[in-house]
């Protein structure tokens, strides 16, 4: 019988502070910063209303993750990062957008992170019409 060494409480507080600066990343609306927490082969994928399951838009690399970021960034909206969840190789949060309008956005993205950096990432976004 093989028996698997359990994640360490080190590696889980190492993700917990990634999960923290990328939230304090995203909240400054500061996308150099939130690419930096991408490894340089990173995806990011989301689905919304116009991109279902079979055809997400994917972002691939740092440069259009940041790319990506700084179009987001550059937008009037506040943006608020919740639920915040991490363990030894994954990460979870929500982010809630609100444009001066009201009109608000939700994300609840889901990572998997590797020697501290995200190299996947899955967002589910939907908006007021």
């Amino acid at each position: 019988m093989t028996t698997t060494a359990q994640p360490t409480t080190t590696t889980t507080t190492t993700t917990a502070a990634l999960l923290d600066s990328l939230a304090t990343a995203i909240e400054a609306k500061d996308a150099t910063a939130v690419a930096a927490h991408y490894a340089p082969g990173a995806t990011l994928s989301l689905l919304d209303r116009d991109h279902p399951p079979a055809d997400p838009t994917i972002y691939a690399g740092t440069d259009e993750i940041e790319a990506y970021f700084r179009e987001i960034c550059g937008r009037n909206v506040d943006h608020r990062v919740a639920d915040r969840v991490a363990s030894a190789d994954r990460i979870a949060f929500t982010e809630h957008c609100r444009y001066p309008s009201g009109q608000q956005v939700l994300c609840v993205a889901v990572a998997t992170v590797r020697d501290g950096l995200i190299v996947d990432q899955t967002g589910v976004q939907v908006w007021d019409a």
